[in-house]
Formats: C-alpha cells, sequence, structure tokens
C-alpha cells in the first residue's frame, strides 16, 4: 500500500470512466454543488443537512481547497464528460495506512439517479483503492432505508456485512447502519487488476485550469 497517501491527494489525481471525470473540487463548482446539496431527497440519508445558501456552498468549497492542500481530504468533483457538469462527489471517507483498509463514499444529484452514474463512481472508487493505493479491504456504509445505495454496493461485488444497530445519532434520531465490503484478493479475482500510469497521477496542480 502506498505509505503516504496523503501526499496523493494533495495533488488530486484527474479520473476518466465511460461517461464522468473525477477531478478536484473548485470553488467554481458552488452553483452546480448547490444544485443537489441544498435538497432534502438528496440528504435525506446523509450525515449532513441540506445547504442554506450558495455562499454556504462557496464557504464549505474553500475549506475543501485547504484540505486538498494538506492532504486531507479525499474525494473528488464528478463531472459529466459530455457537458462539464458536476453532478455529485465521490471518494474516500477514510484511508487507514496501519490497516491497509478504506471506505467509500458517493453522493449523486438526484435529478441523475436512475442512470448508472452511482454504479460507475463506485466502480471507479474501488478500482483506485485496490490498484493504486493498493489497500487490502474496502467497504461502504449506508442508512437503513436507503436500499439504493446498497444496491450500487452490491452490484461492483461488495458483500453485505451486517447492520449495526442505533449506531449513529443523526438529526435528532439514532439510526441503524449497514455495511458492505470487498477484499482486495476477491476484487482481483472478480474483476482483474488494473496498471495506472505513474505519469497520470502527477499532473500539473492546475491543469484542470487549463481545460474548464
Amino acid at each position: 500500500m502506498i505509505e503516504d497517501f496523503k501526499d496523493v491527494f494533495k495533488n488530486p489525481p484527474a479520473i476518466e470512466t465511460d461517461r464522468l471525470l473525477f477531478r478536484p473540487m473548485q470553488i467554481r463548482d458552488a452553483e452546480d454543488m448547490f444544485e443537489y446539496s441544498s435538497k432534502q431527497t438528496v440528504t435525506r440519508y446523509l450525515l449532513w443537512s441540506p445547504h442554506e445558501s450558495v455562499e454556504y456552498t462557496r464557504r464549505y468549497l474553500a475549506f475543501v481547497k485547504k484540505q486538498y492542500s494538506q492532504g486531507l481530504f479525499y474525494d473528488w468533483a464528478v463531472i459529466l464528460k459530455d457537458t462539464g457538469k458536476m453532478i455529485g462527489t465521490g471518494g474516500f471517507t477514510t484511508i487507514d495506512s496501519r490497516h491497509q483498509s478504506a471506505e467509500i463514499g458517493y453522493v449523486l444529484n438526484d435529478d441523475y439517479w436512475g442512470r448508472g452514474y452511482g454504479s460507475e463512481i463506485a466502480k471507479e472508487l474501488l478500482c483506485f483503492g485496490f490498484n493504486y493505493l493498493g489497500v487490502n479491504r474496502i467497504q461502504a456504509r449506508y442508512m437503513v432505508g436507503n436500499e439504493a445505495s446498497r444496491r450500487v454496493m452490491e452490484k461492483n461485488g461488495m458483500q453485505f456485512e451486517g447492520v449495526a444497530r442505533n449506531l449513529m445519532y443523526v438529526k435528532g434520531s439514532f439510526r441503524d447502519i449497514g455495511c458492505c465490503a470487498i477484499l482486495k484478493e476477491d476484487y482481483f479475482e472478480k474483476y482483474g487488476k488494473k496498471e495506472y500510469r505513474l505519469d497520470y497521477f502527477k499532473a500539473d496542480t492546475h491543469w484542470y485550469d487549463r481545460l474548464w
């Protein structure tokens, strides 16, 4: 496993899938992010409440920029390649180098639900985690009731491991939390290995300013 994974996220790599581009979040993404982060439908099963204003979203993105500079934030903006629109985020909520494990998470604008984007995001996060970061285990958690998120996990080979009752106190009530996970050996057996080019992850910090 990469020991100094924080160095990777000080200059987050760009990652492409068939339809999506993962790139660092920018303050200019505020309008697109606010479009979905202000919705109750999107935040219902998340730990955070709807953003109250575009300015609040801008402040959050400014905070994210500082976290990137220290290698303390492991999420990307998820962009539609054909339009350049930010439709959500995806990344790692935790990375534990000692235990060679990580947890993934994703949020998607509800205007784009039901089109396979959530699964496309999770698929690439697993691929990056096992093939580039070199972790041994990746898990994802969801609030019970959010079965769509669990389906995304299982569609990508993650096994349901159970429910922790009343694990979190969120927005005034205790919530049961389910967990799905996959091990490196099972992932490689199912999907094989992918070779990442090192130069692909050493792009100029401001490369995306020249493209957007």
